[in-house]
């Protein structure tokens, strides 16, 4: 009988000839959804002092430490509902890529391809992909595709990344769902992997970038016709293209669109359990010694001692910024004091999900509202604006992306007269004028992360020292892809066509090189915070260029 039945992809319900309805009404009394959302239990972790001489906002808590969110997470998603398929899962976080839109149960499991969200738990795509199972009556099966390099990528990023993996990995294992690492592109491993498997239908990631987002056209091209390829944005609270469906100008533009939604999509989570319909054969055990062999990256910048990757981790430096959230409303622009969260990198690699950390920082609203509203801009609002940039503007990342009025008066400078001008590696070796602007180069090459404030002061001044705004905007995203934890994110390419272009940002008072640009200077800096004690921390130094 199940030979007959088909899953409906886009509208969530069995589709049955009439001789099998009856069967069909069976199965899907079985899975009555019930409500989305129930109480959550309350965090009761206490604050605890913390020091704000100290401005390193990783924590150094290892991934093996226990800390009481991890719990409290997952006890808050058994409350919520026992499994997906006892929640009403929102189908505008998902979209059918490909023409066929039923999933035939005839064929084997249903896979997940995992590339941008690398988490288990949390993630709104892995969730899918086992309510299709579930319903389906099918296995589950996890596949990510590892590639040598990836743009600017450093061994420093790929042991993230690998890390991560290793943990998800874990956890697959333990909740019987297969976990494969397939070396090689994805336009050919997962094609040949799901015509090897008699796969049923591939789930996917969102990302907006160019080159996932080729990733994803190539599959869909190279998948048979008969295989449902569906996509869900699991990174953001509300899906990009529900958010909006244009290039947005600024936050002003997209806060109301996205704040008027949190209401429906920033719920709580169902938990991914233990899948009870198992793979017939044995799929390989991944050789994680042959995975970073494989690798061809830039082994010149090697990880951050300390800081470590995957969920468990990321749950510890969470709850490390829960115990010091009071700082950040009125210090996170401060890059001497420790209020940042911290969570970049986890964010980027998709090793916790941010409506999951939204959820838990706003339990602290009733003690320190102004912090909890500032982080759920920066980490909702900021974020989701950062997606939809790249999502719409193809450009994203070199000056045609720009507003008419910014590349105009870029242009209209580009002749003033550079004094000094450096060379990419006079600024990737901390050789310039500027001890403030070396110290936070530094901090980007030793610790994986800038400051938030300084990365604006930092483009700004590539922008102001370079032969031209093209050569600057190519420095700022070659050094952040390059050293951060967290680059070749959107967030990384807005914040620099900010700084440099003027992107979500309006003109200014019309000056040598910038033109209308908005300025920044080193005096300003002096009036935010004690630069002295920056610099004396990371020890930058001045170079009078000859």
């Amino acid at each position: 009988m199940l030979q007959s039945v088909r899953y409906s992809c886009s509208q969530g319900n069995l589709i049955t000839n009439p001789i099998k309805r009856l069967f069909a009404m069976k199965r899907a009394s079985k899975s009555k959804e019930t409500s989305e959302s129930s109480k959550k239990s309350k965090n009761d972790s206490q604050e605890v002092s913390s020091d704000p001489a100290s401005a390193s906002s990783f924590s150094k808590t290892t991934s093996t430490t226990s800390n009481s969110l991890y719990s409290t997470f997952q006890e808050n998603r058994i409350s919520c509902a026992l499994d997906i398929s006892q929640f009403q899962f929102k189908k505008k976080r998902v979209r059918i890529l490909s023409n066929v839109k039923e999933v035939d149960d005839c064929r084997g499991p249903i896979v997940y391809w995992m590339s941008r969200d690398m988490r288990v738990q949390d993630n709104w795509a892995f969730l899918y992909a086992q309510l299709l199972a579930l319903k389906l009556e099918l296995p589950l099966v996890v596949v990510f595709c590892l590639v040598p390099k990836f743009l600017n990528a450093t061994i420093r990023h790929y042991k993230f990344l690998l890390g991560g993996l290793e943990e998800v990995a874990a956890e697959c294992e333990n909740l019987k769902i297969p976990f494969q690492l397939l070396m090689g592109p994805a336009k050919d491993r997962v094609p040949q992997f799901v015509e090897k498997n008699g796969v049923a239908a591939v789930v996917c990631d969102f990302a907006p970038l160019r080159v996932p987002m080729q990733w994803v056209e190539d599959v869909k091209n190279n998948l048979a016709d008969t295989v449902p390829l569906i996509q869900v944005d699991a990174h953001n609270v509300v899906p990009v293209w529900v958010a909006s469906d244009k290039q947005e100008y600024g936050a002003r533009t997209i806060r109301n669109k996205i704040n008027t939604k949190l209401g429906e999509f920033l719920t709580e989570f169902p938990p991914v359990v233990e899948h009870k319909y198992k793979l017939k054969k044995n799929l390989d055990s991944v050789d994680w010694k042959k995975a970073y062999n494989s690798l061809e990256c830039d082994m010149s910048v090697d990880a951050v001692p300390g800081v470590n990757p995957g969920y468990k981790a990321a749950c510890a430096q969470l709850e490390n910024f829960c115990r010091r959230i009071r700082l950040f409303g009125e210090k996170r622009n401060d890059p001497t004091v420790n209020a940042l969260s911290g969570l970049s990198p986890w964010f980027h690699f998709g090793q916790i999900s941010v409506q999951r950390c939204v959820l838990a920082v706003r339990e602290y609203k009733g003690k320190h509202k102004e912090s909890v509203e500032a982080f759920c801009e920066e980490a909702i609002v900021r974020r989701e604006l950062a997606d939809n940039f790249c999502y719409f503007n193809k450009n994203y990342d070199n000056l045609k992306g720009l507003h008419e009025w910014a590349a105009k008066t870029l242009n209209d400078h580009r002749k003033d007269k550079r004094t000094p001008c450096y060379s990419l590696e006079e600024f990737e070796t901390c050789h310039t004028h500027d001890d403030l602007w070396n110290s936070a180069q530094i901090q980007l090459a030793k610790e994986g992360k800038m400051h938030g404030f300084l990365r604006m002061y930092w483009a700004k001044k590539i922008l102001e020292w370079s032969e031209s705004p093209e050569k600057a905007l190519e420095i700022a995203i070659l050094l952040n892809d390059k050293y951060s934890l967290d680059g070749r994110d959107p967030n990384g390419y807005v914040g620099c066509m900010w700084s440099i272009g003027g992107i979500h940002d309006q003109g200014w008072a019309e000056r040598p090189i910038f033109g209308k640009i908005r300025y920044m200077n080193y005096q300003g800096c002096k009036r935010k915070f004690d630069v002295k004690a920056f610099v004396a921390r990371y020890g930058g130094k001045v170079y009078n260029k000859k």
